[in-house]
């Protein structure tokens, strides 16, 4: 699907190209919205804007190069957009090219950040005077978003650190998943950020960029960087919910081994004396004796409590 947004007067209409014809006026076009497109619509695209069409490699390689490259009369950019769809996150890469005074963007999921800046566009016109306008609002409604879902992740974050702080160990193996699931979370969103930080820094340095458009830019990337800086925020505080956690696995698991060693030094005295009475040997003084089973019986209990009384009374128990 191909929808084109172009300036009549003081307005911005929007039209949707369902009949591929020829383009012969592009003065007044302002944005040029490719979602999802057939190989038919990408060919029309070509040769109509003259543009290079961005491929999958370059799409989605990583590499500074292919995120951001300026050619003499365009600015070509590739930048992941965060998607959260319920539990599942993950970035898709959206493609921008800037060419004259109008922006073409290439996408190929339905998002709500284009929705938005269409509203956008169609109630305050005025303001969008070129494709670097509108590249620089799209990226703030997004990192706008980016944001809201930092926000959401930081708030589950904090619960889940009092659920840690409650020391109820029935819920182990759901804590760990869940550090692990939010650790996982958190970095995806960390890498949409660098993602537009390299390449607002990049657009930064570009002699083509408007200067009102350059300190927008500006607050874009200062706007990324304190993102970024409670991204990192983020893992510290996962690292240490982990690590009070596991601190109280800890002590939970020594204090069910103190137990059995404080059971199993109750016991010594009386396995010692059953082994003593145990021996086979004739010449046990009370082994004729006619209260000597129930001697030893005593004997034993004793050996047994004594510690025990001791061990409760030390605090160990």
């Amino acid at each position: 699907m191909i929808r084109i947004f172009y300036k009549e007067g003081l307005i911005i209409r929007s039209y949707q190209c369902k009949e591929l014809k020829p383009v012969e006026d592009k003065s007044n076009i302002l944005w040029v919205d490719v979602y999802n497109p057939t190989e038919e619509e990408v060919k029309w695209v070509v040769e109509n804007f003259k543009v290079e069409f961005p491929s999958i490699q370059e799409r989605e390689d990583i590499e500074i190069s292919s995120r951001y490259w300026e050619e003499e009369d365009s600015i070509t950019i590739n930048t992941f957009f965060l998607i959260r769809e319920g539990e599942n996150a993950f970035n898709e890469t959206v493609s921008f090219i800037i060419k004259d005074n109008y922006i073409l963007t290439v996408r190929y999921r339905e998002l709500k950040t284009f929705s938005e800046f269409a509203r956008r566009l169609m109630t305050n016109p005025s303001v969008y005077k070129t494709g670097f306008h509108v590249f620089s609002s799209i990226l703030e409604i997004k990192v706008a978003s980016d944001s809201d879902v930092l926000e959401t992740v930081s708030k589950e974050i904090s619960k889940l650190g009092k659920i840690v702080s409650s020391g109820n160990l029935d819920v182990t193996e759901t804590v760990f998943e869940s550090i692990s699931y939010y650790e996982d979370l958190n970095m995806t969103i960390r890498e949409s950020l660098i993602d537009k930080q390299r390449v607002l820094s990049s657009l930064l340095k570009s002699y083509k960029l408007p200067n009102d458009v350059r300190e927008e830019i500006r607050i874009l990337i200062k706007d990324v960087n304190s993102l970024i800086d409670y991204t990192k925020f983020n893992f510290e505080r996962l690292n240490y919910l982990q690590n009070t956690f596991l601190g109280l696995l800890n002590i939970e698991q020594n204090k069910v081994i103190k137990i059995f060693t404080v059971l199993a030094t109750m016991f010594i005295p009386p396995t010692l004396i059953a082994s003593i009475y145990g021996m086979n040997f004739e010449n046990i003084p009370e082994l004729h004796w006619q209260y000597g089973y129930y001697y030893s019986l005593i004997l034993m209990f004793l050996s047994a409590a004594v510690p025990l009384y001791l061990f409760k009374k030390k605090g160990w128990l």
